[in-house]
């Protein structure tokens, strides 16, 4: 009986240590999805200009690589945070081994915007826009070769993406 209940424990303990193990690996944040589109052929001319979302969000990127912000959702969880942030800043076209990205960093804050109403019952001090943030857009091409910048926002394991476009007529 005394070998079995040694097995038993083991077995117990063998559990606990996969419990954890999952766990642990569940919360490693937004990127253990996501590996880059591996494009590495965008150019600065390319990206330079104005690009839009469906939401009504603009950015202006500009050729000295100034940037004009409007509206611009949190990337990652602090999209769930709700707030949305216009201002000015600075951008620049990096070449990552996984591909290329788009940092974009606001340093003036002009304006924030709530994308909803808070929900009831919830702190609205607790989620204070930042007075300067920075978003890393990742650099793909669409099926007509234009480029196409976007990050990923919420939850990892939903997968949403927040998709900016060659703004219409630019």
């Amino acid at each position: 009986m005394a070998g079995g209940s040694k097995r038993w424990m083991q077995g117990v303990v063998l559990g606990v240590l996969m419990v954890v193990s999952a766990s642990l690996t569940a919360c490693a944040g937004p990127y253990q999805y996501y590996e880059g589109t591996g494009l590495h052929d965008a150019t600065v001319a390319e990206a330079t200009g104005s690009w839009e979302n469906t939401e009504g969000t603009r950015v202006v990127l500009r050729k000295d690589g100034t940037a004009l912000l409007e509206k611009l959702d949190g990337q990652d969880f602090d999209f769930e945070d709700g707030w949305r942030l216009s201002g000015t800043g600075t951008w620049q076209l990096n070449d990552d081994e996984d591909g290329q990205v788009v940092r974009l960093a606001l340093t003036t804050r002009t304006r924030v915007e709530r994308r909803l109403p808070a929900a009831a019952g919830t702190d609205s001090s607790a989620s204070e826009p930042p007075s300067t943030y920075s978003w890393f857009f990742s650099v793909d091409r669409d099926r007509h070769d234009g480029l196409v910048l976007f990050f990923m926002y919420g939850d990892p394991d939903v997968g949403n993406m927040y998709v900016m476009t060659r703004e219409t007529g630019s």
